[in-house]
């Protein structure tokens, strides 16, 4: 936590109360280096703050619509308020319902309106708004309001040249806690991405890293097991399960496995893993085979388990997590508890191993929800503890050549077409 006045004074500490901060290192036409420093949203219910960089958006323009729009609507809410209590209409009234329609349609009005009050440029001197950035879409909430664009903003409006950027949690844990207090974050891909991909033009600035394009060994995946019917298969970390939705990522299990296996029928690969997640996979040779598969995963009859190292020192021996997950709408593919919309994800656990601050663990899934392990592990009510390499949960990003340590190391099933229980292992690379 942020042990400061400033942070009391700041609701940081405060549950849910934390917030992302940022720097960026700037360069004057001088050759002088400083740098600014900026947070998220408002800081203690205030836009602009001596010392931090303000606003992307013209704080005058913004208040023109904002303020007349704000005495507008409140209004409403406080002719609603009466009329609620009004024994002739009550909260459900058709005129309450009206007032509500209206206030959300006014609202709807405005935003636009303050949308275009942000008007960004890049290092080209192009400026663009918001709205134009997310075009035909519409921006989402607080698009604009993020450390990183206000940073950028302020360096172009003081005539500074961007050099490095940085972002960190400071305070304590969101509601969904995915963030942690002192670890660096990079750019939300929902707000952020097209805001900053305008912003950054002009500026020698490395390249998205595009993961799944590093080169795999021909004879990846190999085969543990096979009949006329299926295939068990050891998946290597960083070989996508199937082809990236852009089109850019071919290489996948599906692809290869295809070329291996000309005269498969169906979709092949029954169940995916995770890019950097490495391990048992299994894969049907025609549609029969992969439909039966497929039953057997959708009521649970499949049984898997994963060995993985954490970042931390795990208390207690054993147990079983229940933390209900979704997609993070603006930072996909991340996925966040969510104990209202998520759904149900279960999974058990049992130490292994505790050496130099690390402890290995056995994972045991009973649902099967997109990064389920990965945020099972690092969630603060979860093992608090995140999956080593785990460049989407885990403390800091892994270093060059760190993996996910996370591997499927056994699966057990009932054969499709002999009965037989089969179970097949494979021991973890690390």
């Amino acid at each position: 936590m942020l042990q400061s006045p400033a942070a009391a004074a700041w609701g940081l500490d405060a549950t849910g109360g934390g917030k992302m901060f940022g720097v960026l290192v700037v360069k004057a036409r001088d050759g002088t280096v400083g740098y600014l420093r900026g947070f998220s949203g408002q800081l203690g219910g205030q836009w602009t703050i001596e010392g931090w960089a303000p606003p992307a958006f013209d704080p005058a323009a913004r208040d023109a619509i904002w303020i007349a729009g704000e005495v507008e609507m409140l209004a409403m809410t406080a002719e609603r308020d009466v009329l609620a209590r009004d024994p002739a209409h009550g909260p459900g009234s058709p005129s309450v319902t009206l007032l509500d329609a209206a206030r959300r349609a006014r609202s709807r009005e405005l935003l636009p309106l303050i949308q275009q009050t942000y008007r960004l440029a890049n290092a080209r001197g192009d400026v663009r708004t918001v709205r134009e950035l997310f075009a035909p879409a519409e921006p989402p909430g607080g698009a604009g309001d993020c450390a990183a664009p206000k940073l950028l903003a302020q360096a172009y409006r003081t005539d500074m040249i961007p050099i490095a950027l940085a972002e960190w949690w400071l305070g304590a844990p969101p509601r969904t806690g995915d963030r942690r207090a002192g670890s660096f974050y990079p750019a939300c891909h929902g707000k952020c991405a097209p805001i900053l991909a305008h912003m950054l033009q002009g500026l020698p600035a490395d390249p998205h890293p595009v993961f799944g394009a590093e080169p795999i060994a021909a004879d990846e995946p190999r085969v543990i097991f096979e009949d006329e019917h299926l295939l068990v298969i050891d998946k290597p970390s960083g070989l996508l399960s199937v082809p990236g939705r852009s089109g850019l990522l071919q290489d996948s299990v599906v692809t290869r496995l295809r070329a291996r296996y000309p005269g498969a029928t169906g979709q092949m690969v029954v169940h995916r893993l995770d890019l950097d997640t490495s391990g048992i996979m299994l894969a049907a040779k025609n549609l029969p085979t992969f439909v039966a598969l497929q039953r057997c995963f959708a009521l649970r009859d499949v049984a898997k388990r994963y060995v993985a190292w954490l970042d931390g020192t795990v208390a207690g021996d054993h147990g079983v997590i229940h933390l209900p997950l979704r997609v993070d709408i603006d930072d996909r593919p991340r996925q966040i508890h969510d104990p209202v919309h998520g759904k149900d994800a279960s999974t058990s656990w049992e130490v292994l191993e505790r050496t130099n601050g690390r402890t290995r663990v056995a994972l045991t899934p009973h649902t099967g929800r997109t990064h389920q392990l990965r945020v099972h592990a690092a969630h603060p009510e979860g093992l608090d503890a995140p999956i080593v390499g785990d460049r989407l949960y885990g403390r800091a990003a892994p270093e060059d050549g760190v993996r996910l340590m996370l591997h499927a190391e056994r699966v057990s099933f009932v054969h499709p077409h002999t009965g037989a229980q089969l179970t097949v292992e494979r021991p973890a690379p690390f």
